[in-house]
Formats: structure tokens, C-alpha cells, sequence
């Protein structure tokens, strides 16, 4: 079996890379902190989710598959190939964790494995047999991994249920659930359930995109998850906010994947337009950014400058480290990226993991 560890040279090809970013230049020595460190974004697959699902689950009714052209979809099917041992194997994650001088990492399910398409009968089931699975692979290494699960948005009182099932019997930390309900904003009202339970478990919602669903214009150049992705993030926070969601349920502990996307690096739009016009105000009583500031954004943003204006931003407190493991668009080397920026000491051990304790009710 090849595994994935990231020194090794079958990781990828020239078509598909996983590894050391471009978007910053690689250092000479790996650097590392001696505060603990946390990966709050992963991905694992659950295969006996894959075996129940199969009949009842149609992948290109996905965003990220369906406004994608011929040579992504190709290099996709590749990339699942490439990384079913980095999604599945736990022994080669923790040798991967060990390479990148990550204590703990936050798993949760691939996005493809919300089920949000599919009859809610299976998409319930499938939840939990997801979720389960979750539970095993955290189960067999506790001191190294916690875990997110997912819950059937589709029908919201379940989602509730399963989100109470997740934190009161697997010991859970929270749930990943996607931008959009397939097509249906997060901020609807028929999702409140979901969101009053959330507040009231202190559960952590990673709010994670799975490709832009307006997306014609997004399908050459992988720009269904280069740009979609982080646009869809953007639209599904700034729904939450403008929508009230976060006014009525203050203690939300909302996490944005990808720096949050594109919302917090231009968040000053949106309180000039909340100031200037009647139909951008919403009703809410404060600013957009008042609530923005609440939400938590991972470091996946690739370059020092960028994490720098986050935290700047937002506080160390609101900035935690995250790769996005295993995929080809994740951070490889995330705390030589915290270590390699102008932060404080102080601020980049926070990032790095002190944040991430004190957001999971771990430190």
C-alpha cells in the first residue's frame, strides 16, 4: 500500500500536485513551535457510508461537479484515487500530523458525504452512519483527533437531533454542514432548529463549500473551487448575518473555512451598505462587521500577509490553524505558514492552537 505521507514522492504529478504551496516560498528548514498545535479543518472519508449511499446518491447534482468541465472532472476522479489512503487510514494521518508538527487534529467528513441531495430516509441514515464512523476513527487515536460530524439539513428537526446525538453520545465537538442546503440559504427561516440547538449544545458549525450553485461561469481553470468555493462561503456568511441569525442566536460558534472566504478580507462593504441603504440595513440593530467579528475563520489563506490582516482584524482569538487535509488545495505545511509571519509570539501560538483549545472547550 502506498501511503500518503507528505515527504513521498507518489504523492502526485505534474497534472495534480499535493504538497508545498506555491503561494509562498519554501523555507529553507522546517520550523516549528513548542505550543501545542491544531488542525481545526480535515477531511476523512467513511467507506461503509460510501457502501449504504451508492443507490441513493447522484454526484452531479453537486455544484462542484456539475459547473466543472471534462479535464477537472478528470483530475477529480484522479485526486480520489490519488488520496483514498490519506482519507481513509488513520496509522498514515498520524504519520502526516507527525511531518507537519500537528499535535490534534478537528476531522470531519468530506463535503461530498453531507448528502444533501439524496431522499431524506437515506440522507438521515447516511448522517449516521457517517457519524459513526467519525467516531471510530477519533475513537482509535483520542489523544490525536476530535471530531465534527454531519447532520441531514434537509429536514431540520432531524439535523437537531443528530447534532445532539453527535455531542451527547460520540462526543463530538460540533458538525461541518455545507453553504447552501442543496440551493437553499442556511439563513432560512425553516433551518432555525437547527441553529437553536447549535447555541444551546456550545457546538462548533464549520460552515464548508462544496462549489458555487450559480456556477456557469466557474467551470474551466478549477475555478469551481479556486473561486467558487470561497465566494460561496462568503454569500453563506454574510446570509447568516444580514438574514438575523447571528442577532438571534449570539453565542453561535460559526467557523468559515478558507479565511472565511472573501467576506472578511472586504468586510467594510458591507457596513458601508447597511449604513447607506434601506434595503441593504436587514433591520439589524448594529453593523454587519459587529457580527462578523464573531464567527472564527481557519489559516488556510496561503500567505503570511493574509494571515497577518486576520488576525490584525479579527484577534488571534478568532484565527485558528487549519489545512484542509487531504486535498490538492490544502496548506501542507500550516504552522511553518504561522511560523513564517509577522505575528506576535504570543499571537502565533494562539493561532496555532491555543484558539482552537479554547473554541472546543479543551483547553
Amino acid at each position: 500500500m502506498t501511503h500518503a505521507t507528505i515527504d513521498t514522492p507518489e504523492l502526485g504529478s505534474e497534472d495534480n500536485r499535493y504538497g508545498p504551496t506555491a503561494a509562498r516560498p519554501a523555507p529553507s528548514d522546517k520550523r516549528r513551535l513548542s505550543s501545542k498545535t491544531v488542525d481545526i479543518h480535515a477531511h476523512v472519508s467513511i467507506a461503509a457510508a460510501w457502501d449504504y449511499m451508492t443507490p441513493h446518491f447522484d454526484a452531479s447534482k453537486i455544484a462542484m461537479v456539475k459547473h466543472s468541465n471534462d479535464e477537472t472532472r478528470a483530475l477529480n476522479m484522479k485526486q480520489d484515487k490519488d488520496r483514498t489512503v490519506a482519507m481513509k487510514d488513520r496509522d498514515d494521518r498520524l504519520r502526516v500530523l507527525d511531518a507537519m508538527g500537528i499535535d490534534m487534529q478537528v476531522v470531519a467528513p468530506i463535503p461530498f458525504q453531507c448528502w444533501y441531495q439524496s431522499p431524506p430516509e437515506h440522507c438521515i441514515k447516511g448522517s449516521q452512519i457517517v457519524n459513526d464512523g467519525i467516531a471510530e476513527w477519533v475513537g482509535g487515536a483520542a489523544d490525536r483527533f476530535v471530531g465534527l460530524g454531519t447532520v441531514p439539513m434537509t429536514e431540520p428537526e432531524e439535523a437537531a437531533a443528530e447534532l445532539t446525538r453527535c455531542m451527547t453520545e460520540l462526543n463530538m465537538k460540533g458538525v461541518q454542514i455545507l453553504t447552501n442546503i442543496d440551493g437553499e440559504e442556511i439563513s432560512n427561516a425553516r433551518f432555525e432548529p437547527f441553529w437553536k440547538k447549535a447555541e444551546e449544545l456550545g457546538a462548533l458549525v464549520m460552515v464548508h463549500p462544496n462549489g458555487f450553485t450559480q456556477g456557469d461561469r466557474f467551470e474551466d481553470y478549477y475555478f469551481a473551487n479556486v473561486m467558487g468555493n470561497p465566494l460561496e462561503t462568503s454569500l453563506a456568511l454574510a446570509h447568516l448575518i444580514f438574514s438575523g441569525t447571528m442577532e438571534r442566536f449570539p453565542n453561535l460558534k460559526i467557523l468559515g473555512v478558507h479565511g472565511g472566504g472573501y467576506l472578511p478580507a472586504y468586510s467594510g462593504r458591507i457596513d458601508h451598505a447597511w449604513g447607506a441603504r434601506k434595503d441593504s440595513a436587514a433591520g439589524l440593530p448594529k453593523p454587519p462587521t459587529e457580527y462578523l467579528k464573531r464567527m472564527y475563520f481557519d489559516s488556510v489563506v496561503f500567505t503570511p500577509d493574509q494571515l497577518e490582516y486576520l488576525v490584525a482584524q479579527y484577534g488571534a482569538d478568532h484565527i485558528v490553524m487549519g489545512t484542509d487535509y487531504p486535498y490538492d488545495m490544502a496548506d501542507y505545511d500550516p504552522v511553518e505558514h504561522i511560523v513564517s509571519s509577522d505575528l506576535s509570539e504570543a499571537d502565533k501560538a494562539a493561532v496555532a492552537g491555543g484558539s482552537a483549545l479554547k473554541l472546543l472547550g479543551l483547553d
